[in-house]
């Protein structure tokens, strides 16, 4: 499928078919999140498919009414290693390695100097993070209309009930649930701003 259709053909899905996913469909969403661009090449995202039904109830059981996520044949929990961090110096290094800085400024990067000024903020730092995964889960999504799945990003869960449940490690924080599964619905487009409306124009 043409990328055009694929943006103009994603919805989100809240109304699921109850047909089994083939097999291997899985690695092709993960394939489609590892390929995804992040700052200092941190990959920081991690993901975790629930597809028993039991756990698929007890997962709907840590959000706030979301239902559909027990209909959905999978879900991709999808979170943040916070750890992830700690490798910043060998991904750049990595880069550095395969060329990604030629010929720029950046060729010349002082690592030590970058570690020293980089914010200590634990927010910022997570926001960050989040933001890194949220490239990657866009692509699983992407990835998934091709397949012919339809998807909804889920972000009103409790992280402690999740965690707790799935029982996830200190270091990872759950960025978002997305249900996936052969759509039972075929929902018109979503009211979008113009163009105009969010193009503050050219300098």
């Amino acid at each position: 499928m043409e990328l055009k259709a694929i943006l103009e053909q994603r919805r989100s899905i809240r109304l699921f078919r109850p047909d089994p996913l083939p097999p291997g469909t899985i690695e092709e969403l993960l394939v489609a999140a590892r390929l995804a661009p992040s700052g200092t090449n941190l990959q920081p995202w991690r993901f975790l498919a629930v597809v028993s039904e039991e756990k698929r109830q007890a997962l709907t059981a840590c959000t706030f009414n979301v239902n559909f996520i027990a209909q959905a044949p999978l879900t991709m929990v999808c979170c943040v290693d916070r750890s992830a961090t700690g490798a910043r110096p060998e991904r750049l290094r990595e880069l550095a390695a395969a060329g990604a800085f030629a010929g720029t400024d950046l060729e010349k990067i002082d690592l030590s100097e970058y570690r020293k000024n980089k914010s200590r903020d634990e927010a910022a730092e997570l926001a960050y993070l989040n933001l890194n995964v949220a490239i990657a889960v866009q692509q699983m999504v992407l990835r998934g209309v091709d397949l012919g799945l339809g998807s909804c990003w889920v972000m009103l869960f409790s992280q402690a009930k999740v965690k707790e449940m799935l029982a996830l490690p200190e270091d990872l924080f759950v960025t978002a649930l997305v249900p996936f599964g052969y759509p039972a619905q075929d929902p018109p487009p979503r009211p979008r701003l113009d163009t105009g409306d969010i193009f503050l124009g050219e300098v």
